[in-house]
């Protein structure tokens, strides 16, 4: 059994020797950069501190793999998950030692052990001469250094110093479509801890959405369930195409005219003709297509226009999601199982209002110009992650915009930043000291919330930083 690395109560000083590099963020990304960077620096065999901060002390789970339902899927392959870059079976070998079996398809909550322990076998093959530090607690701001170190981390009665900061905060929490009612029956994030816990009394529910949030919160809250409808709504009324499994033999490769030739601007029209006719010249293996673009949609991405990134938003991005984020099997016989029971019912609408009327709230649904109100007991937002950073209500993204040290993307999907994933003041300029990756980069790169993107862009944080930082502090000196 592998120890755990024990949560600190207390902050100052991060213990032992070496630079300080400060993670913000203990979820998938935050574990990612901290496995990635204990690797670089046992490679390097050079001293390294490592700051693993998380708000909740979820450290090695965040939000998506601390769900405890067993009925919870991966939504992608086991095969193509694994957490440590170069080494595609190290989840395979992780599952089979843990007496898994072969799984084509984990539960998340196995996932996250797994990446719990991953991150245990990088601190100990890293010990002593690196050191990780996992604190709870919630970053605030960040202020020049005042101990010989650039930046100063200022935490909930608290403050750390440290060399670099990276922002790994994941997805920011979902948006409501509409003003929710000061209600105990409005959920407006159903990862919160404990908030779906007392939705199974029974009583009619209404999810906004119908994408893979939806799927995970209808089979939460109908288990056990013996009545109470549960009705999903959104604009198009899709569901997640199905998972078909492993690809075909040579299924990962693709060829299309705008990745043929000199990488020069691409325009939105010609790229969607030419994937559907990739598609529909191999009906029976489409998702081969879909799987073999998506290590190329990041430089797709950036040579569309503005104006095509901004049409691709508002027209295209729901029905690529459909196909591009799919569901395993198992969910899809669970969900098939729901609607045909009418336990649930998927509705094409847009919720235009929600009241609350002695204890009970209303809903009203826009289908088609057709309004109706619907009457239920609880209503939970499943849309998914919030797409307007400059909206954020979260401290530190407010104190880095006010204070001028980073800004919104163009789309305000995230973070503006250089391709090394250094964070652009309001000037533009790339910082010397705080970088992110992951979700945060979804306005840049588009694809970038998936485990193997963002495992990719860790390793290579990684290796970039420790290199600058060897370059800068000799082993033994003051640092």
């Amino acid at each position: 059994m592998i120890s755990r690395t024990p949560r600190l109560p207390a902050y100052g000083p991060v213990p032992g020797r070496g630079p300080v590099i400060a993670v913000i963020g203990g979820g998938a990304s935050g574990t990612l950069t901290a496995i990635h960077l204990l690797r670089a620096a046992a490679a390097r065999q050079y001293p390294l501190r490592i700051a693993l901060i998380d708000r909740l002390g979820r450290h090695g789970l965040g939000e998506a793999y601390s769900t405890t339902n067993p009925a919870h899927f991966l939504n992608a392959l086991t095969a193509r998950m694994s957490a440590v870059a170069g080494d595609p079976d190290h989840l395979l070998r992780w599952a089979g030692a843990a007496g898994l079996g072969d799984l084509e398809f984990l539960p998340r909550q196995e996932f996250g052990r797994y990446l719990q322990d991953t991150l245990a076998d990088a601190e100990r093959r890293a010990g002593p001469l690196c050191r990780l530090t996992q604190i709870t607690s919630e970053v605030l701001g960040l202020r020049p250094g005042t101990g010989g170190r650039p930046l100063r981390l200022l935490l909930a009665g608290a403050s750390i110093e440290a060399d670099y900061a990276i922002l790994a905060t994941g997805n920011p929490p979902p948006s409501t479509p509409v003003p929710f009612p000061d209600s105990p029956w409005c959920i407006a994030n159903p990862w919160a801890p404990g908030a779906l816990d007392a939705v199974r009394d029974g009583q009619p529910v209404i999810i906004l959405g119908t994408g893979l949030t939806m799927l995970d919160v209808a089979m939460s809250v109908t288990q056990g369930r013996s009545s109470g409808p549960v009705t999903a709504v959104s604009r198009h009324g899709l569901l997640p195409q199905v998972h078909r499994g492993m690809p075909a033999p040579g299924g990962d490769s693709i060829w299309l005219p705008a990745l043929a030739g000199p990488a020069g601007p691409v325009r939105l029209t010609d790229l969607i003709w030419q994937v559907r006719a990739a598609m529909s010249s191999r009906p029976k293996h489409w998702q081969d297509v879909i799987d073999a673009l998506r290590p190329e949609l990041p430089s797709l991405w950036q040579r569309l226009s503005q104006a095509d990134q901004r049409l691709f938003l508002q027209r295209v991005a729901r029905y690529w999601e459909v196909h591009r984020h799919r569901m395993p099997p198992g969910t899809a016989q669970r969900i098939t199982a729901l609607r045909m029971a009418g336990r649930l019912r998927v509705l094409p609408g847009r919720v235009t209002q929600v009241t609350e009327h002695a204890g009970q709230l209303r809903v009203s649904v826009d289908s088609g110009g057709a309004v109706r109100e619907l009457a239920v007991g609880w209503l939970i937002n499943a849309t998914g992650p919030g797409t307007d950073s400059a909206a954020s209500t979260d401290p530190l993204l407010r104190d880095l915009f006010g204070r001028g040290l980073a800004r919104p993307d163009r789309h305000r999907l995230g973070l503006d930043a250089d391709p090394a994933g250094a964070v652009l003041d309001s000037a533009g300029t790339p910082s010397a000291t705080l970088f992110t990756l992951g979700p945060p980069l979804r306005g840049l790169r588009y694809e970038t919330t998936a485990i193997p993107e963002i495992r990719d862009q860790a390793a290579a944080l990684a290796d970039q930083l420790t290199a600058a930082l060897a370059a800068r502090y000799r082993p033994g000196s003051a640092a």
